[in-house]
């Protein structure tokens, strides 16, 4: 039993090797911008999102592809953002839905209000 697992591990240790020199090769990688405010997540988001669109309407030659992994890192933050803050904001609308329902108009107002400021970051105001 013993030499069965010297010998399985004699004949593995090549691919791990191999593996592991493989994935040595693969492109650096970047930070992206940051997403620290909703707002500068939905700007973000909005702006890489144009610039993906720009790449993809092209020919996807190897800048190409480089270009969208480094944007990829940028949407990733934003969306990471956006994820986190729409989660709160709709925890804060459900606050407004059920002090609507219970009749509590000072609830409502004052969420309703956090609500209105968080959502207005994600659409554009006319």
């Amino acid at each position: 039993m013993m030499k069965m697992r010297s010998r399985l591990l004699l004949t593995s240790l090549p691919l791990l090797l191999a593996c592991h020199v493989q994935a040595d090769t693969r492109p650096s990688h970047y930070k992206g911008e940051p997403a620290e405010t909703l707002t500068q997540a939905v700007s973000n988001f909005t702006d890489y999102n144009a610039r993906l669109a720009e790449l993809l309407a092209g020919e996807l030659t190897p800048q190409a592809l480089s270009e969208v992994h480094q944007l990829t890192y940028t949407l990733e933050n934003a969306l990471a953002r956006i994820n986190e803050e729409t989660t709160a904001l709709a925890d804060t609308l459900e606050a407004v839905h059920v002090a609507s329902e219970s009749n509590q108009p000072g609830v409502v107002r004052d969420r309703g209000e956090a609500y209105l400021e968080v959502s207005r970051s994600l659409v554009p105001q006319a």
